[in-house]
This record gives C-alpha cells, structure tokens and sequence, in this order.
C-alpha cells in the first residue's frame, strides 16, 4: 500500500501537464481530489461532449442561496485534469476536502461558534497568549499570507506569481516536479513559517484533519495506490499523520447544514486576480497557449496579439511578429532564463507592436491576458427549475450564453424579437442584467430596440436564488414584482415598477400592481410625486400599446392621477422657496410631455385649464407662473399678445425685481425664440432690464446670466444681433447715482466684441457710453 502526494497550484499548465504524465506513469487505483465531497455525484458528467471548460462546481444552501462558492475548473488546472483521468479509466476518484456543509453556516452560527471558542479565553494567562500573537512582527505576518515570497526573492524575482511561473508552469516535464515541490513545501512550513505559526487559520486546521480522515478511509479500504492531488501547501500535513483521534477531535462538534451542488459554465476573466478570486493566475489567456502550444505558445500568442490589432485598424504585421519574437528571446536570456515568460512577452509587445504606447496594450490585456472564454456544462446536469428554464428559453431564441459583449438590435413587431425582448426585461426585474440598452442614433422608434449582451458567471447563483418565486421566468418574475408593489410606499417606485411590468409583459402581474399603484396614488398629498408619477405612467401605456398588453387598469388610474394634479397645481404653486419650486418646473415641463403623448382631448383641456390659472394668479411662484406662460403659449392656447400682457404684468414695477426676474426664467429658459422673433416681448423685457438700478441689475446678473446661458449657440448669437442693432439701444441710460467714467467704461468694449462677435465702432449703439 503506497500514498503519493502531489503538490499542484490550483490553475497552472506546468502542473496539470506534469501531473497528467504522473498519473499515467503511477496508474493509481485510488484518487482523492481537494474539493467540496458534496459534488462527489457530479463528478461523472466531466467526461460528456457538452462539458467544456472554465467551468464550476456551484454549491449553495437551498433555503438561503446566497450562501454559496465557486470551484472553477479550466483545462489547463490540475485538479480537472485528475478527474478525467479518472473517469476516463474508470478509477474511484473523490473530493477530500472538508464539506461545505461545515462552512455555508448561516453568519450568526458562525459568530456564535466564535464566541464560543472565545469564551475560555476570559483567564489574564491566555489574554497574555492572546497579546503576544498580536505582537508578532510584521515579517511573520507577511510570510504566512505569502510563505513563498521568501524562496522568490532569494532566486532573484520580485513577486511569486512570476517566480512560480518561470519554476513549474512553463516546463515541459514532469522530472522530479511534485517531490521537489514536496520538499520546499516541507521546508517553507517547517523553517520559514515557524515564527507564525501561532497564526495559522483554524479552517486550514480543520481542512487538513478531514483530508487526513479522508486518507485512512482510502487506505481501510484497501487501495494499494492512492494519489492525493491537493494544494502544495497541504503536503507537509498530509505526509505527517498524527493518530485517527487528534484528527477527529478537531472535527468534533462542528455545526452543518443542508447543501446542493451543480456545475454552472464559468470565464477565463473569473479566473484572474482581477476578478477578485483568491486562487486566481495573472493571464489565464496566457496559460491557455501554454496548455494547448506548449512548445510554440509564444508564437501563437503573438499572432493573437497581431490579429487582435488588425481588427482594431492598428498596424500589425508578420515582420511585428518576428521582431517581437526576438526581443522576447533576447530579454529571456539576458535574464538568466530558459525561455520568455509573460513579463518578457508583454515587454516585447509593448516595444514592438504598441509604440511604448499604453492604449494598444489595455487592450490586449483586457482581451488576451483575461481572455473572457465561456465554458459550458451539460443541459442534463442537475439543477432547479427556474435555471433549467433560462437555460430553454436561451437555447429557444438562439441567444447564445457569452461572457464577451455581443449587440442584439430588436424589432417588436416581429414575434419572435419580442419574445427576446421579453427575455431580457423578465431577467432584469430579478436582478440579472444579461442585457443592457443601447440608445443608438437615427434608431429611436418605439418598436426598435438595441441591447448589449453580455453574461456573467454569478448569474448563476442569482437565478438560483429566484428560484423561490417560480419555476419559470414568467413566474418567477410575476411573483417577485408583486412583492415589490406590496413593499413599496411612494408613487414614483411604484410608476416606474409599472413601466418595468409593461415592459416585461408579465400581464399576469399587472393587475395586482396596478391595484397597488391605485391605493398608494389615492393616499399620495404631495403635487412633487404625482407630477412625477406621470410621464412614467404615459411611457407605459405606450409600451403597453407596443406589446399589446391591456392598459384599461393603468388608463383609469392616469385620469384619477391627471385629475388630482390638474386641482393641486395652483394651490401647490404656491408660497414656495426656490429651489422646491426650480424642481417643480422640472417635473411640470416631463407632465406637459406626458399629458401630450396621452393624446386626450379631456385630458388636455383640463391640463391647460390648470395651468392658466397657475399662470394668472398673483400667488404662484415666478419660475412656475412663467412656465406655465411658456407652455400654453407654445401649444396655442395663449396669443404672444396675451403672453405679453402677463410678460407687462410681471415686469411692472408693482413687482420686485427677483419676482420678474423668475418668472422671466422660468418663461425663457430653455429656448429663446420667443425673444428672437416676438418684438413685443423683446421690447418689455429690454425697457424692464434697463429701467434696474445699478445695484438691483448686479443682484440680478446671476439670474439672468443663468437664463441666457440655457439658449442654443445660434439663439445667443441672434440675440447678440439684435443688441447691436437696437435703434432704441443707445438712448438706454443706466440709472446711476454717480457720473460715469467714459475712460473705465471702454475698458468693457473688447469684451462686448468678444461676446457679440462684432467690431464695435464709434457710430454703434453702445459704443459710446
């Protein structure tokens, strides 16, 4: 009976290539892989044809899903290159780990699991054990969260990602790998960690004492030879074991709970450190070509690199290709190494293709080094309904599952562009947003629609996690929005909840929320949030229209809405501050919008009603008073003669300047063509501005400035026109108490002519003071 330790990195080329040799060499009877022992059931399924990685062991608790963790698998990482070995020649093989159902406790087990390991810590003697762990120096700390670090810097390289890769992931051959790796390990545990071992992790102490029992079973069994393939970290304590009764004691009285596994697809852009994945390489796009091309990987990852920049219309050629080859060669072997690694082939490409240029270079990083490759897992694979699902409706539209972003342009009135649109809403109201719209130019037609795919691997565990509203996306969807209309409180989530429904046509939903929409409006007092709950209600009703869903619920609720905004509005115009009211001109402006798309005779005419007595009454703030002005006049229902007459009221001087000033914004901004072309106005304003007193009219510029500043380029301009050529300008004279100083005066005529874009001569309006 014999055990054989093989110390591999969880995803590199190097060791996957030199355990498969091993493994073939060995022809173990026995295999013990590290990895969670409750998706031992799914381990037969890495052998079938639809199985292509990256992929993941997913496991989670089924009655709290966000309890979950990924173990990701790619053809290049040891572990999988074990299973299939073993399934391929029928071999008992196993995960040793320990169980997930010791670790996806929920988090209060967990706190009170520590508390109670704590709780004999209370004596002032063990307090002092306590004191002098948390008095280890610095050194001992960063040995233990990097115990290799040390060996690195000794060979003369600064990181350990780059030491271990030159080491063990670029070799060819399995000569003495795993022994070497054993006896480093060995020396790295024993020697160089020893100075913290007051710091080492119980959860490592406890994965160890379950690999080890996991051990004893394989040998009770009777397998003459057992391979281990575990992290080389875990060597040294497997080689050592201590008596059955140590182990179990640590294993003793540990919490469980219920845990389901299942293998979900998975990236290359998951794997990397990037990603934030603990276990993760630096360019897994990289140790792809190492896997595949061992012997030419930089060749072909140059070509990847010269074919990524043609498509980008950047200058790649085969001389870029050679030239890069080179200098890679060159770098490797001024540094004392067998063969370029990735800091000389990245190196080379920036010198050779990029031009030192660093735009060229993120993207080959982003689209080479990460490489967003997208496994997939067998549809006959275990897993819940609603997953199952997705997965049918994916395959029905022929919408395939990519981590890379693809475009998606929709026609709604086809059937089956619909359908996808559908798909894609249904997603987003469970909280995954495969596709994201797109808002293209010349394409803004109700019926179009352009998305942007792109899928992400913890889509996974969210779909699991909506399980519990249905077994299939339609009803999955339709339950969990109405919880959400049960939940919320204000008009506004609830407008825009019904956009989402509509949207989604989830028509077995609608009437649930819209009945909520109904009760929440009914008791809503505030004229801010029904004005604001408008426009998104008449972006339903149009959506609906599109999908031919039913809006008779959602148009009586509209009437009521309209109904009680047209009564508010005067009365909410009232006696307000500033900026509630600069808000309210906001939402007033989105609610003429609104009430225009609905495209009601009855609507509108109450609609304009309120606004004209918002308009006229004396109470109403200026910013409101004067847009309401500049709505009905635009839409016909004033004259610029009875808009001039409001304009005269307004810039009379019963009325305070900052009064005038507001309602002249709330008029003009925005557009000044009605200034441009409507004498009448211009002249009323004109004679107002220049009847200011000198400090009045400076109170006043910041106002102003901010209303002409909301005019077009073109407006502006013509304005300025007008100004210069004003025949009533030069008899303005400017109220002062003091004499002017012609001198001072024309220091402003550079300016004026900057402004305007004119040359100011002696003979113009405002060219003499």
């Amino acid at each position: 009976m014999s055990t054989h330790l093989f110390g591999i990195r969880h995803h590199g080329p190097g060791c996957a290539r030199s355990l498969k040799e091993a493994l073939h060499a060995l022809q173990p009877d026995c295999i013990l892989i590290e990895g969670p022992p409750e998706a031992n059931d799914l381990i037969p399924f890495v052998a079938g044809a639809e199985m292509q990685p990256p992929v993941a062991l997913l496991l989670y608790v089924p009655d709290a899903p966000q309890n979950a963790v990924y173990y990701p698998f790619a053809a290049f990482s040891p572990e999988w290159q074990a299973l299939q070995f073993a399934v391929a020649g029928n071999i008992p093989v196993q995960f040793c780990d320990l169980p997930q159902a010791f670790r996806l406790l929920p988090a209060e087990k967990s706190e009170a699991s520590e508390e109670d390991e704590g709780e004999e810590d209370e004596n002032e003697e063990e307090n002092a054990e306590v004191a002098s762990v948390q008095e280890l120096d610095l050194q001992a700390r960063l040995v233990r969260a990097d115990p290799l670090l040390v060996l690195a810097q000794a060979a003369g390289f600064a990181d350990t990602e780059t030491w271990w890769d030159h080491l063990v992931e670029q070799r060819t051959d399995s000569l003495d790998l795993f022994a070497a790796i054993a006896e480093m390990m060995t020396v790295v545990r024993t020697e160089i960690t020893q100075a913290s071992d007051q710091l080492q992790d119980q959860l490592e102490v406890r994965r160890e004492a379950y690999m080890r029992q996991m051990l004893r079973q394989a040998e009770k069994a009777g397998y003459q030879k057992i391979a281990v393939v575990c992290g080389a970290y875990h060597v040294p304590a497997l080689a050592r074991m201590p008596t059955a009764k140590h182990d179990a004691d640590i294993l003793k009285g540990l919490d469980k709970v219920k845990v389901a596994a299942t293998w979900t697809p998975w990236s290359y852009g998951r794997l990397a450190f990037a990603s934030g994945y603990g276990a993760g390489v630096e360019a897994p796009g990289w140790y792809h070509h190492l896997w595949h091309q061992p012997e030419q990987a930089v060749l072909f990852w140059l070509s990847d690199v010269a074919n990524l920049l043609r498509k980008h219309d950047l200058d790649a050629s085969s001389a870029h290709i050679i030239e890069a080859t080179r200098l890679a060669d060159t770098l490797a072997a001024l540094r004392d190494r067998h063969r370029p690694g990735l800091d000389e082939i990245m190196e080379a490409t920036r010198a050779v293709f990029c031009y030192d240029s660093d735009a060229p270079l993120r993207l080959i990083r982003r689209e080479l080094l990460l490489n967003d490759r997208l496994g997939a897992v067998p549809a006959d694979a275990p897993n819940l309904p609603l997953p199952q699902n997705v997965a049918l409706l994916q395959k029905k539209f022929r919408m395939a599952v990519r981590a890379d972003s693809t475009d998606l342009e929709l026609d709604l009135r086809e059937a089956a562009h619909l359908e996808k649109s559908n798909l894609l809403y249904r997603l987003s109201l469970l909280g995954i947003d495969w596709g994201k719209r797109q808002h293209l130019r010349g394409k803004t037609g109700t019926f179009h629609e352009a998305w942007r795919l792109e899928w992400q691997p913890d889509f996974a565990i969210k779909l699991i996690e909506a399980n519990i509203w249905g077994s299939t996306l339609e009803t999955a969807a339709s339950a969990y929005v109405i919880d959400m209309a049960r939940r919320a409180q204000t008009l506004p989530e609830l407008t825009k909840l019904v956009e989402r429904v509509l949207l989604a046509n989830l028509g077995m939903a609608l009437h649930d929320v819209m009945r909520r929409l109904e009760e929440v409006s009914a008791l809503t007092p505030d004229l801010g949030y029904m004005l604001a709950a408008l426009p998104a209600l008449a972006n339903a009703m149009r959506y609906g229209n599109v999908r031919n869903t039913d809006t008779a619920a959602m148009e009586l609720v509209v009437s009521k809405l309209l109904s009680r905004i047209c009564i508010a509005l005067p009365v909410g115009a009232r006696g307000l501050a500033d900026e509630p009211a600069a808000q309210m001109v906001k939402d007033l402006i989105a609610a003429d919008q609104a009430v225009r798309m609905l495209q009601n005779e009855d609507y509108l005419n109450n609609w304009f009603a309120s606004l004209v007595q918002t308009a006229r009454q004396e109470s109403s703030h200026g910013l409101i008073a004067g847009r309401c002005a500049r709505i009905l006049t635009e839409q016909g229902q004033w004259s610029e003669e009875q808009a001039g007459q409001q304009l005269a009221v307004h810039c009379s001087h019963a009325q305070t300047p900052l009064l005038t000033a507001h309602w002249i914004e709330g008029f003009l901004q925005g557009s000044g063509a009605l200034l441009i072309h409507n004498d009448m106005l211009w002249q009323l304003i004109n004679s107002w501005m220049a009847s200011l007193g000198a400090e009045t009219f400076i109170e006043l510029l910041p106002l102003l400035r901010r209303t002409f500043s909301s005019f077009a380029g073109p407006e502006r301009y013509q304005l300025g026109e007008r100004a210069v050529a004003s025949k009533g300008a030069a008899a303005v004279t400017l109220h002062t108490d003091t004499a002017l100083d012609q001198s001072r005066a024309r220091l402003v005529i550079p300016v004026l002519q900057a402004i305007l874009g004119k040359t100011l001569h002696d003979d113009q309006p405002g060219a003499n003071a």
